[in-house]
């Protein structure tokens, strides 16, 4: 009976157990991609020199690796928070949730691919044998080359994550258990992030207009998830509203 009724309140406090997790996570993705991605490359890379691009990349290689390193984590924590944020969403709209992780993990797969396109520049510096044919001027040029496509791979992730966002919104909009302000500011943001479907635009509008997006949806959700998570009783309510409704419809 005792540990009946135990299991029974960790069963009721792991809702909000998950959410806290969900922005764990989703505090350790955004520290982990944005020091690999951003800070690491623009520190390195000067896409209008290869010369300088290639002689910083070989001089500070332990820094490289460090950011290939913190961007591939940033992948796995970014998939725990997506299926996080699944479980606790999917008694709202199962088909929506299970849309929204699909597209969130073509965006994962997107993201790793940027990846090997990370790596590959130091690589080919190295004066690996298959490359011994090129000049270094071509091996710099290479080198530049492999840094667009990882530019280019990771604006195509962004707008697979702007529409996670969105969809991720309208969940969190229509849920019970979390404020609607936060799936309404997350919509937003994800509306921001898919203007990368147009990167020439998207990069005009980065700053202040995407950046501010961003800033609003994201962290006050993230905010929220750590301190407040969510209202377990609501919650509950809604997952078994979600179960009978699902036993009505067998669908």
């Amino acid at each position: 009976m005792e540990t009946a009724t135990a299991m029974e309140r960790i069963g009721r406090r792991s809702p909000r157990f998950l959410a806290r997790m969900a922005g764990v996570f989703q505090l350790l993705e955004a520290l982990t991609a944005t020091f690999g991605q951003v800070i690491v490359l623009n520190r390195l890379v000067n896409y209008k020199d290869a010369a300088a691009t290639a002689a910083n990349i070989v001089g500070h290689q332990s820094l490289f690796w460090v950011g290939f390193a913190s961007a591939l984590i940033g992948v796995v924590f970014h998939i725990a928070w997506a299926f996080l944020l699944f479980d606790l969403l999917k008694c709202v709209n199962r088909r929506v949730s299970l849309f929204a992780l699909l597209v969130i993990s073509v965006g994962c797969a997107v993201q790793t691919l940027t990846i090997l396109f990370y790596i590959a520049p130091l690589l080919v510096l190295r004066g690996m044998s298959a490359f011994s044919v090129f000049s270094m001027d071509q091996l710099q040029v290479l080198a530049l080359l492999f840094l667009r496509l990882n530019s280019a791979a990771f604006n195509i992730y962004l707008v697979f994550f702007g529409l996670w966002c969105v969809l991720t919104g309208f969940l969190i909009f229509k849920s019970t258990f979390l404020p609607r302000l936060l799936g309404v500011l997350l919509a937003i943001s994800g509306f921001g992030w898919m203007i990368y479907l147009w990167p020439p635009l998207a990069e005009r509008l980065f700053m202040p207009y995407i950046a501010a997006a961003s800033a609003l949806g994201e962290i006050p959700l993230e905010l929220w998830l750590l301190v407040m998570a969510l209202n377990a009783q609501q919650w509950e309510d809604q997952v078994s509203s979600a179960r009978m409704e699902y036993g009505r419809t067998g669908s």
